[in-house]
């Protein structure tokens, strides 16, 4: 008979599998939050069809969502009529958010080496919170669409948390070999 501890390994998920889903997650996260800033009047304009459609539309007229989302719209539609070029902040935006995404590739390869980049995504997490809260109350952005914003942080932090755990679980496990 095989001692059970031989075959721990096939039961228990590998630590590296488990920190290259959560920053597998999290970059795909950044791809999404960067591709979708790129095209946010065509966006947009298909989220107000959404919200006047009768499902949403009680929902969103309850919840002061849908004349936010159609001010916005109207906003972004004069202002790219006007003037397009201010749209390339927005590119640059998007493109932040893919630059960053690629930062994640290290720490997806070899986790604890490069574990500083986990660091530097709980610093952007938590970085995202006052400045949703401060800029978002001087250009007029709704506290409830500031809270949105502030999830992402938030949210964000969680992978990172968990990957930052279990790298050190690794360092721990290392160390003692």
């Amino acid at each position: 008979m095989e001692h059970p501890r031989l075959f721990t390994h096939m039961t228990q998920p590998d630590p590296v599998r488990r920190i290259r889903f959560w920053l597998a997650l999290f970059i795909t996260g950044l791809v999404l939050s960067g591709i979708t800033a790129f095209p946010l009047q065509t966006e947009l304009t298909w989220l107000v069809s959404l919200l006047h459609t009768s499902p949403f539309r009680p929902i969103s007229e309850a919840t002061r969502l849908l004349p936010w989302i159609s001010r916005v719209n109207d906003a972004l539609h004069a202002t790219n009529a006007t003037y397009p070029f201010l749209a390339y902040g927005t590119d640059w935006l998007a493109f932040a958010h893919l630059v960053i995404a690629v930062a994640f590739v290290g720490p997806l390869i070899d986790p604890v080496r490069n574990k500083w980049v986990i660091t530097f995504g709980l610093i952007a997490c938590a970085s995202v919170i006052p400045l949703a809260l401060i800029a978002g109350h001087v250009r007029g952005i709704p506290i409830a669409w500031r809270l949105i914003d502030c999830s992402f942080g938030a949210f964000g932090v969680i992978p990172l948390l968990l990957c930052r755990s279990m790298i050190a679980k690794l360092e721990l496990k290392k160390a003692s070999y």
